[in-house]
């Protein structure tokens, strides 16, 4: 008969942290998020390769473009630009990621002299921005003919089927900087000129970037910028079992520094030979992580095979269906849990630390905090970052509340068929995602900062300084439905927020 595990399958809710001494020295401004990101060995002073932040977002494409990459490296954390899209395509976006340049925004708002004012307001509705760039073609790297900002325009004394070319501000208007000015000599000119904005072009006209008088200290309020040995910022993608030989070493000529095997379930021989590929063409020099699995037998494999970071999570997500549609996974907490405990053994017996990385099973800020006690080093979040103005879904109105949309990359909408398959080609005939949307919450920054400040918090009444320290001394019990209730606001009648409080 089938083996049955006699432990429950158990989700981070069921869990709380019980508090520790705090220290005259366990204060926030000593804490660090500093994780590894890739296995090293017992005795080396530290990690090859760390996160400044555990975070890292999913590879999904309602998730990780190249403007979430930028955005996420930033902040000290790391984006897997999804796959299910073309070689060129992926490989391209991660070019723009290692092309930028802080300060130099790659414009995302981009239309032609022939469209309307119409195109204008939809456009910024969409992505929130005032100012758009007036190419020949519409894209972000065509020749520049004009700015359009919202001092253009009066909605209320034009029409909005009038074109751009009407009412644009002109090139020849225009002061501009030329490709391969330093962001001291821009803020120089925009400053002197008393401009918001300047954009940057190349010998031929084309726009290259543009550079915002809104973000002159930016750069100073990044001190954890994910970069690597040429100060440009870290970016990671997202491979799959299928066409791997050719997709590997375009996303590495475009600069990757950090590959993940993108599967619903990686305890399999397909990832193994991906793996075992990757090593023979290029050694240890590329780090590739693998996954997902839920228990010590799925780790142990990828461990063998070779994998520098392994992914824990299975069914898990808020869009992921895998369980529903295939009676495969296990509780997110028992699962990290788990395969802690292998990751330590292994650990053990051969002296490599395997980082694991938590995926799935998030729905508060405080089930994060619970994954690294659990023992994961760091956290990978689709629906958390997919709800920001990084994200590549569009911002709409539903119901009368901003919405962003979320596709799961095994829904209809995704089509990424690779990312379920078993490897010989045949796809799938059902889905294990969903198309939903889910409440728009601004930017990334504003609300990262939140989330890393409760996290510190919690590691502080734990009495701890760092993620090691913290996964060391945590104490955690299981908790009742009933205490699960008392947790929250209950037995009073709740004041209407009028947005004040």
């Amino acid at each position: 008969m089938a083996y049955i595990f006699n432990e429950l399958s158990r989700t981070f809710s069921e869990f709380l942290l019980v508090p520790n001494l705090t220290s005259e020295d366990c204060t926030p401004d000593n804490v660090s998020l500093k994780t590894p990101l890739t296995k090293f060995r017992k005795g080396e002073e530290e990690c090859p390769l760390s996160l400044n932040i555990p975070f890292t977002s999913a590879i999904m494409q309602a998730v990780s473009d190249d403007n979430m990459a930028i955005a996420l490296a930033r902040r000290g954390g790391l984006s897997f630009i999804y796959a299910s899209q073309s070689i060129a395509s992926q490989a391209a976006m991660i070019a723009k990621v290692k092309g930028y340049k802080a300060g130099f925004v790659i414009s995302d708002s981009n239309l032609t002299p022939e469209d309307t004012l119409a195109d204008i307001l939809a456009l910024k509705e969409r992505k929130r921005h005032s100012t758009v760039a007036i190419t020949d073609d519409g894209s972000s790297n065509g020749k520049l003919l004009g700015i359009v900002t919202s001092r253009d325009y009066r909605i209320s004394r034009l029409s909005t089927d009038t074109k751009i070319k009407d009412f644009m501000t002109p090139i020849d208007q225009l002061i501009v900087g030329k490709d391969g000015i330093t962001l001291s000599e821009a803020n120089d000119i925009i400053w002197d000129n008393k401009l918001n904005q300047l954009p940057i072009i190349d010998n031929e006209g084309n726009l290259v970037s543009l550079v915002f008088r809104k973000d002159y200290d930016e750069h100073k309020e990044n001190p954890y910028e994910l970069l690597d040995s040429k100060k440009r910022l870290l970016c990671g993608a997202g491979i799959n079992t299928r066409d791997y030989k050719e997709r590997v070493p375009a996303l590495l000529e475009a600069g990757a520094d950090v590959l993940c095997i993108d599967s619903s379930d990686g305890f399999s021989v397909w990832q193994e030979k991906t793996i075992h590929w990757i090593r023979e063409q290029y050694g240890d020099e590329v780090i590739v992580g693998a996954g997902n699995v839920v228990d010590a037998e799925g780790f142990r494999y990828l461990a063998q095979a070779g994998a520098d970071f392994i992914k824990v999570g299975i069914g898990g997500g808020s869009i992921c269906i895998t369980r529903e549609q295939k009676g495969i996974g296990q509780g997110q907490a028992s699962a990290v849990i788990a395969v802690a405990e292998a990751r330590d053994k292994w650990f053990e017996e051969t002296g490599v630390y395997i980082p694991l990385c938590s995926d799935g099973g998030i729905v508060h800020d405080y089930h994060m905090t619970l994954a690294l006690a659990m023992g994961a080093d760091f956290l990978m979040l689709g629906r958390y970052f997919s709800r920001f103005d990084e994200a590549p879904g569009q911002r709409l109105v539903y119901k009368g509340n901003y919405v962003k949309e979320y596709w799961g990359e095994g829904s209809n909408r995704a089509r990424n068929w690779a990312r379920y398959d078993d490897g010989q080609g045949q796809g799938r005939h059902f889905e294990e995602g969903v198309d939903s949307y889910v409440p728009y919450a601004g930017s990334l920054k504003e609300n990262l900062d939140m989330t890393t400040a409760k996290m510190i918090a919690t590691m502080v009444s734990c009495g701890s300084t760092s993620i090691p320290e913290f996964q060391e001394k945590a104490r955690l019990v299981i908790v009742s439905p009933t205490s699960i209730v008392e947790g929250g606001a209950h037995d009073v009648i709740r004041k209407e927020s009028d947005g004040r409080h």
